[in-house]
């Protein structure tokens, strides 16, 4: 497979620095809202920035959310980021309950700011840095979007709301969150998420980039 890949436009995305990020890795960008072309691509990157019901309101009205399932369901490569990564879970508490794209089982909840006791630990959002871990289940990295990348490198985060998975297993990576673990790499056989933004991430996060572009 080449490094053909087409980034969805919904109207809610980091869509140029993502598309830079791919093209400085040798891939060759497809921005797109038809959704043939959508179904049709070789490889699929879901890039995001806002609220979960906006985004998949902007994607309904586009007529993409059919055209992403049916990608989905032909085993090529699709990459959520951020938002994109939570859209593709089940449902949504963000500000009500709201339908996702279903293609990996679980719910996206919002990140806890206080401990059992009601005193707040952390802020909300989570901006900044932070280290990815394994998980405890020891997810192997090889042969996955994180082949290249090495426990402990920092990538660029930026949520409130984080995604939980029905099963630990579709949980690729972590990063510890002022003591909340949070799934920072997503997969479940050809569908993959980063809730942290690799195209903002530096040479670290290009080779994530990169390595999806081999898949």
């Amino acid at each position: 497979m080449s490094g053909r890949v087409v980034v969805v436009d919904y109207g809610m995305g980091n869509l140029l620095s993502v598309r830079r990020g791919l093209e400085s890795r040798g891939g060759e960008v497809t921005v797109s809202s038809d959704p043939e072309i959508v179904a049709t691509a070789e490889r699929l990157l879901l890039p995001g920035v806002g609220a979960f019901k906006t985004g998949m309101d902007e994607l309904r009205q586009r007529d993409l959310i059919g055209a992403i399932t049916e990608f989905a369901s032909t085993g090529r490569p699709l990459l959520g980021i951020c938002l994109g990564m939570q859209m593709l879970f089940t449902e949504s508490e963000e500000f009500g309950r709201h339908a996702g794209l279903n293609l990996i089982p679980g719910r996206v909840v919002r990140i806890p700011d206080c401990d059992a006791n009601g005193i707040t630990v952390r802020r909300i959002p989570s901006i900044g840095w932070g280290a990815l871990k394994s998980p405890e289940s020891r997810v192997e990295w090889s042969g996955s979007l994180l082949e290249d990348t090495l426990e402990g490198e920092y990538f660029y985060f930026i949520h409130s709301y984080m995604a939980v998975p029905d099963s630990y297993q579709n949980v690729l990576a972590e990063c510890d969150h002022s003591g909340v673990r949070i799934a920072a790499t997503v997969k479940l056989n050809n569908v993959m998420g980063c809730q942290f933004h690799p195209e903002k991430s530096g040479e670290d996060g290009l080779r994530v980039l990169e390595r999806f572009l081999q898949l």
